[in-house]
């Protein structure tokens, strides 16, 4: 045998087992189905007429009739007979023969049917199911290359789940287009309910109704919700927003313009928390009770309390106009005038990350395995960093995710502080009018950005548990 033939033949078996396993799960067995639709009305015609002539049906009709020589049959017959005309007698109800001659010989081929599958069963004669028949196709080179362009979609699906990992990212991303899907429509409908009048809030009080009726028109805000609804998904998918309300703007371009702007100061807040938070938790949990454990904790709950506007006040009063060290409101070119808006915005979750990974790390140092650890004459360092930090990490990993996406959604009030044209008050600016092609693009890239950092999170779950790989490799 060639290697070309045994490459082939690896290339068959791979898409065959791949298709018996995703077969197992009712919604993959569907979606298989309706990507390969054409192949598959072929294959399960072929399927049904073999059925009706292959070795199962021979099995079947000879130990039927074997029943049958048996006498059984009649047997059988006798008994639901004799049963009929009991309930019939006891219910003091009219016999009509012909009627009862039917269900009687209903009942029959039922217990008939019934006991001829339990002896094949024991036999082991089993019948084909079609996932079964259509991996046996599969494994047919002649088959694969015919049904591959027909059925690419479907092939594809076999290649990116086969592997578990690749099979947990792609339902992932499934997930986040119908969560994408829901916010937007959410949002949308909040705005085409919402009492304020686009037209009179742009236009002013003193605008003619031809005026008002001009400008619904123009914008399309005449049109039935659904209609309304059906323009703006397809723009947000399409990535043509069209133009604001107000100013006449390109949406999508003012959206990618601003998104970065945010983005890279959340990031940058984010990492900020994360070196300083994680070892300040480690520390207060490996010596509670301390002089650093109660200086920490006290820190955290003022970052906690401190709101993030007034931070930004003080913040400008006094490295801005008192001391002079940064710029009071922030330069695309000027690195200094970031650092104020990074530390007030990850003030917060650098408290909120310190006191879980403190908490979490509390937890974890109490288990048997921990204490097992130290009794074996492991140093506390090796104790700490080798077993119980990568225990404690999933609630933290948890709590960091929740945190960036609420600093993408809550960072207005900082950008308002320090003059920062952002996402967040690119929306704010916007909710007034209400400017709702704009509102709804800057909300729902931001409702696709966390659900890509969400994503991230929980493909980082598998990395620092063991036990949840195991899972995602037996699904």
């Amino acid at each position: 045998m060639s290697n070309n033939e045994i490459f082939g033949r690896g290339i068959n078996a791979y898409f065959a087992r791949s298709y018996q396993k995703l077969s197992a799960k009712k919604s993959y067995a569907w979606i298989l189905y309706i990507t390969g639709l054409l192949v598959h009305i072929v294959a399960t015609v072929l399927f049904f007429y073999k059925k009706n002539n292959n070795a199962y049906s021979e099995k079947y009709a000879q130990q039927k009739a074997q029943l049958i020589a048996s006498g059984i049959e009649k047997e059988w017959a006798a008994e639901y007979r004799e049963q009929e005309l009991s309930k019939a007698s006891f219910f003091h109800q009219k016999i009509d023969e012909q009627k009862l001659q039917a269900t009687v010989q209903q009942l029959v081929e039922q217990r008939m049917n019934k006991e001829v599958e339990q002896q094949l069963f024991a036999q082991d004669v089993a019948q084909q199911t079609y996932t079964a028949y259509f991996s046996q196709l599969l494994m047919k080179p002649a088959f694969l290359a015919l049904s591959f362009i027909p059925s690419i979609i479907m092939y594809i699906i076999l290649i990116l789940c086969s592997n578990p990992f690749a099979r947990f990212i792609v339902e992932r991303i499934i997930q986040s287009l119908f969560v994408i899907v829901g916010v937007a429509i959410l949002v949308f409908s909040i705005l085409y309910i919402s009492p304020f009048d686009p037209a009179r809030n742009l236009l002013g009080v003193e605008a003619t109704p031809a005026q008002i009726a001009n400008f619904n028109k123009l914008h399309g805000l005449d049109q039935p919700y659904l209609v309304q609804l059906w323009h703006s998904l397809s723009g947000l998918f399409t990535f043509d927003l069209g133009n604001s309300f107000a100013g006449k703007e390109d949406i999508t371009q003012s959206i990618m313009n601003k998104f970065p702007v945010t983005l890279k100061i959340a990031l940058f807040s984010l990492i900020m928390a994360v070196i300083i938070a994680i070892p300040v938790g480690i520390i207060s949990a490996v010596r509670p009770n301390s002089f650093l454990d109660y200086a920490f904790m006290l820190l955290a709950l003022i970052g906690l309390s401190i709101p993030s506007f007034w931070q930004g006040l003080i913040f400008i009063l006094t490295f801005s106009l008192k001391l002079q060290w940064l710029p009071a409101t922030y330069n695309p070119s000027n690195w200094l005038s970031i650092v104020m808006p990074i530390v007030v915005l990850g003030t917060s979750i650098t408290a909120s990350i310190a006191r879980m990974t403190r908490s979490s790390m509390l937890e974890v140092i109490h288990e048997d395995y921990i204490i097992t650890a130290k009794a074996k004459g492991l140093s506390e360092k090796n104790v700490i960093v080798k077993h119980a930090i990568r225990n404690a990490m999933i609630p933290i990993i948890t709590v960091i995710g929740l945190l960036f996406g609420g600093m993408l959604g809550g960072a207005a009030v900082t950008e308002k502080v320090f003059n920062i044209s952002g996402i967040g008050s690119y929306i704010v600016d916007k909710q007034f009018i209400p400017d709702i092609p704009a509102i709804l693009g800057g909300v729902v890239y931001i409702a696709i950005t966390i659900s890509i950092v969400n994503m991230v999170i929980d493909v980082l779950y598998a990395f620092f548990d063991p036990r949840i790989r195991s899972k995602m490799k037996q699904s």
